[in-house]
């Protein structure tokens, strides 16, 4: 296997492995979410422990990216989502401790009322499940991101675990929703469910790379890079690779890369070393 993957390695410089629009908006995608996800942690962790007498009246929370860089994260009233009652300001890679903190109870603007509003729904449409489309498994729980891009408005939902040394890929899903935040339609992104250890149980022979299939899409989802970056520090191993149908994927979680190749010839690598 290490031969292997130092053959895929140098395959890289001969264009055999690539990139293109498609993988470049999901590796954008994920990033995205990874950072909004990693304020929301931390703001999260600095309310509890700071904000003690304001708990009961927290209604939830949302993060969002300013036209500055900035990751926002915001705990708003449980009686009235329109008032802000702690806002954090991160930097664009959040750190644990926030650039800035405001306390003082304020109105949400627009984007936070649209990024409450589709977080809510997609929270009550997952409580409720009355189509039993969302499924729920022991040990974990459902994380809500609601993005909003230009006119595109969505929420995802990753499946994080409540247990420590794993890592948790799929049972993840898409929820749009159209300008008025009302619902259209939603889909899974994966068909089941993988944990993969953060580390393996042979000391002496470490996990180098990790792989699960994809049948759904052809490449990585957003939600998969997502998680290997916020369990990167975690983990030993700095690859995980996703095949498909027609195409492999790549993901360096160190360097934060994703390259791609045809099926056939990651086959024609792997055939090659039999």
């Amino acid at each position: 296997m290490k031969k292997l993957l130092l053959i895929c390695l140098t395959l890289i410089s001969f264009a055999t492995y690539s990139q293109n629009k498609k993988t470049e908006k999901i590796l954008e995608e994920g990033k995205l979410l990874f950072r909004l996800e990693k304020g929301s942690w931390y703001g999260t962790d600095h309310f509890l422990e700071n904000f003690p007498t304001k708990r009961d009246s927290i209604g939830g929370y949302v993060s969002y990216e300013t036209s500055d860089n900035k990751i926002n994260t915001i705990f708003f009233n449980r009686f009235d989502s329109n008032v802000i009652l702690v806002h954090y300001q991160f930097d664009n890679v959040p750190k644990p401790e926030p650039i800035n903190i405001d306390t003082i109870n304020r109105t949400a603007t627009k984007l936070e009322k649209d990024l409450i509003a589709i977080n809510q729904n997609a929270r009550k449409m997952a409580t409720e499940n009355a189509d039993n489309f969302f499924s729920f498994y022991e040990n974990t729980s459902l994380n809500f991101i609601p993005v909003i891009k230009g006119n595109k408005k969505k929420v995802f939902v990753l499946t994080g675990p409540q247990v420590s040394g794993v890592v948790i890929i799929g049972n993840d899903y898409i929820i749009n929703y159209d300008k008025n935040n009302a619902f259209k339609d939603k889909s899974k992104i994966h068909n089941s469910i993988l944990q993969f250890p953060y580390t393996s149980e042979n000391g002496e022979n470490a996990i180098e790379s990790t792989y699960h299939s994809h049948v759904v899409t052809n490449y990585i989802s957003s939600t998969d890079v997502c998680t290997f970056l916020l369990y990167r520090d975690y983990v030993e191993w700095k690859q995980h690779i996703v095949i498909s149908q027609k195409e492999v994927s790549i993901f360096n979680l160190e360097h934060e890369t994703l390259y791609t190749m045809k099926k056939k010839d990651w086959e024609k690598i792997n055939n090659s070393e039999k």
